[in-house]
């Protein structure tokens, strides 16, 4: 398996690249990591769904806020936990228990558990801890352009592929 990430300036673009991936039959495999700009008193809108510890599947959450439901129902798993130094963070999909579990050591501590060498993992944290949103998704080398070529697209910035024939 091989993982794409790239980071969003702009959680519209984010939620429409996750639209994208969706559409093209990434599901499961996608994960959402974000800063929760509500906790934090920012007056930023990510989507009109509420996030729950209980979604399941990237299509629940979605029916309330219109295409998307806001970052909060993107991917399996989501859930709000908080990273010291960084505060409240919006995690969704396979990278939310690593981070859960990780969480004393960061997101590049939890990264590097996923397979991300520890320097893009410490651009990554830097890039979420100035308000940009982490899209990654993890799947097949045969379908790891399709990824980049949406994350491209969707205006993803710093993409990297890591893993199996990057």
């Amino acid at each position: 398996m091989v993982k794409v990430l790239a980071v969003f300036s702009d959680r519209g673009q984010a939620e429409e690249a996750v639209k994208a991936l969706r559409d093209a039959g990434f599901d499961r495999e996608i994960s959402v990591l974000t800063k929760n700009a509500e906790q934090q008193g920012e007056t930023e809108d990510i989507g009109q769904a509420t996030m729950t510890a209980d979604t399941d599947s990237v299509g629940d959450g979605v029916t309330a806020g219109g295409v998307l439901g806001g970052l909060a129902g993107l991917a399996l798993g989501a859930g709000a936990i908080t990273v010291p130094g960084l505060g409240p963070l919006i995690a969704a999909g396979p990278i939310a228990g690593l981070l859960s579990g990780a969480a004393t050591g960061g997101i590049a501590g939890g990264l590097v558990d996923w397979g991300i060498p520890e320097a893009a993992g410490r651009q990554y944290e830097e890039d979420v801890r100035q308000g940009k949103t982490l899209v990654a998704i993890e799947t097949t080398n045969q379908k790891k352009d399709e990824a980049v070529n949406l994350l491209r697209q969707y205006e993803g910035e710093n993409i990297q592929v890591h893993g199996e024939n990057q």
